[in-house]
């Protein structure tokens, strides 16, 4: 392709609204226009590197076993409503009704639809096991859309749904898709790690995630420096203490006076404390039922494990008024002893070990000391309920735990009979019995990967793309202007590159030879080809490494050998050979 006649609506200044680097670079770059919030446009270039992504994700699907689909955005509420996720889901769900007045939504995600279509199909175990996939946009109404393609409302994923006879054959769908996704980001040339996590809205027994490590990562992984553990901190869990509760002596309950101090802070500088003194009361809403869960006061709840403990479609923190209602006093002063009656109480483990705490007193301006949870309060259950820390051991070897930043740009959930019994995804098996199926899904944000590689790959000057998914794997550009021996060289090579199977752009555009290398380095082709009247000159032309930045000559007479031998080497420094 010929610059000259491409369009690339570069930018030299950041724009306003971005803020992250991907988010600048993508428009910078003229890959990505805005729309309205949280919706882009795809430009030639943009478009480019995300088919590239996803003929990868394509092809490692189809190695796996895994047959392609396209299910349509527009789905029916009474399929939402069979599973329950209609209301469940939420605000995120962006509904609408058709001329009829009949409900629909853009679908977010396919389950439901997945699994419509294919009881209506499969009627035998001999049609088992099935995984199907679709490279397709979805829709989620994110309340505040941020980032660019990190995270927008409307976003382009590959999901795919396996269904299978038994368990074992679901472990092994889920497996296979793993190591697939394995094959897949490898070949996407970025540095991954997939790590437990937690199933969310989607449910499932168990699920991991695929993590881009870069410093710009929304996400934390704790993982541990000896073994092969990793999770985020949603998922990462921590093994209960040894040994029973504490049973040690504790003096009585006494009320203590702590005027405006509502925080753990202020009531550990007011008393001289030290917030691993105090116990924290967090009460919360479950399906319509107060919950108390109580962590140490320097301490930070985990939802999800106290979701998954509790159960439940719907869990909220209690507001200002259900809190008054429980305790007896304003927001701030909440303990665990006489709380309202029918209040489930739920504690870390860690609360075992101590048996002298400080907690709220239920009393507006008033904490109390020498709290006893087995003595004061009527603990229902004892559970891993807190964030993991660096300071904690690994659960698996008791190594040392490290934390660090990634971006989630794959998901994959074994999901078990979720789906199937609520829709009815029914089999016969080998003995005529009708069997529910088991199901897994597995999904990857391909527009989230363009822009993830950008995080992962960047300098000042611009993006630094992996050679498998750049817009042009090379670009050659002419520094002839109006001299027509470097202009006719530089066609020459370009037909030369085109016919080796090269992804090459030239840049023959009537611009200062700096505004080209400006361009180049900002848009990351991984490989430069500069020829000049100099070059011509001495029989050489030079090629620059946009990831290290390294600059080599290579001759004209023996072009095409000395450039694939210089390619294969950057393709194989990235890992792609």
């Amino acid at each position: 392709m010929k610059l000259s006649r491409y369009y690339i609506p570069t930018l030299k200044e950041d724009p306003a609204e971005a803020e992250v680097v991907s988010h600048k670079l993508l428009m910078r770059a003229g890959m990505i226009r805005k729309l309205t919030s949280g919706i882009y446009n795809y430009l030639p270039l943009g478009l480019r590197s995300l088919n590239k992504v996803a003929d990868i994700v394509r092809e490692e699907m189809d190695n796996a076993g895994a047959m392609e689909v396209l299910m349509p955005s527009v789905q029916p509420a009474d399929l939402w409503q069979e599973t329950g996720r209609w209301d469940y889901y939420g605000k995120e769900l962006l509904r609408f009704n058709d001329r009829h007045g009949r409900d629909y939504c853009l679908g977010p995600t396919h389950e439901e639809v997945i699994t419509d279509l294919v009881r209506g199909e499969v009627r035998s175990y001999k049609q088992l096991p099935v995984n199907l996939y679709q490279v397709q946009t979805k829709f989620r109404d994110e309340i505040r859309p941020r980032f660019g393609l990190m995270r927008g409302r409307e976003f382009i994923m590959k999901d795919a749904y396996s269904f299978d006879k038994d368990e074992a054959g679901a472990e092994e769908s889920y497996w296979n898709m793993f190591e697939a996704y394995k094959k897949a980001f490898t070949r996407l040339g970025l540095r991954f790690k997939p790590v437990q996590a937690d199933s969310g809205a989607i449910g499932g027994d168990f699920s991991h995630e695929f993590m881009v490590l870069a410093d710009t990562g929304e996400d934390t992984i704790a993982s541990c420096k000896a073994c092969d553990f990793a999770a985020n901190l949603e998922k990462a869990r921590i093994n209960k203490p040894e040994g029973g509760c504490a049973e040690a002596e504790c003096p009585a309950l006494e009320e203590i006076a702590t005027p405006g101090k509502h925080t753990v802070e202020e009531v550990c500088e007011f008393l001289g404390v030290d917030p691993s003194a105090l116990v924290k009361t967090l009460l919360f809403v479950v399906d319509g039922e107060p919950v108390a869960a109580l962590v140490r006061g320097d301490r930070e709840l985990n939802d999800a494990k106290l979701r998954n403990l509790i159960g439940g479609d719907e869990i909220d923190m209690a507001d200002e008024a259900l809190v008054r209602e429980l305790t007896g006093a304003p927001v701030g002063f909440a303990g665990p002893q006489s709380l309202k009656k029918g209040v489930r109480i739920v504690a870390d483990n860690e609360l075992c070990l101590g048996t002298d705490w400080i907690a709220g007193g239920n009393k507006a301006d008033t904490h109390v000391m020498h709290l006893s949870l087995g003595r004061d309060c009527e603990i229902e259950q004892y559970a891993d309920l807190r964030v993991i820390t660096e300071s904690d051991p690994c659960p698996e070897c008791n190594g040392e735990i490290e934390f660090t930043k990634g971006i989630e740009v794959g998901h994959v959930f074994k999901l078990g009979l979720k789906y199937s019994e609520k829709m009815n995804a029914t089999f016969l098996d080998e003995n005529g019995k009708e069997q529910f199926m088991v199901m897994g899904c597995y999904g990857i944000g391909i527009s989230r990967i363009v822009a993830s590689a950008i995080e992962q790959n960047h300098d000042e000057n611009g993006a630094i793309f992996p050679p498998s998914i750049a817009p042009f794997e090379a670009c050659l550009i002419s520094l002839g202007g109006k001299d027509e021996a470097v202009n006719e060289k530089a066609e020459d090579l370009y037909a030369q590159l085109k016919s080796m199977g090269i992804d090459v752009c030239y840049d023959d555009r009537k611009e200062r030879p700096g505004v080209k290398f400006a361009d180049a380095d900002l848009i990351g082709y991984p490989m430069q080809l500069v020829l000049g009247g100099k070059g011509l000159q001495n029989g050489i032309i030079e090629a620059k490494d946009r990831k290290t930045g390294e600059r080599i000559e290579l001759p004209l007479d023996n072009f095409a050998e000395a450039f694939t031998q210089w390619r294969d080497s950057i393709w194989q420094a990235w890992g792609l050979k």
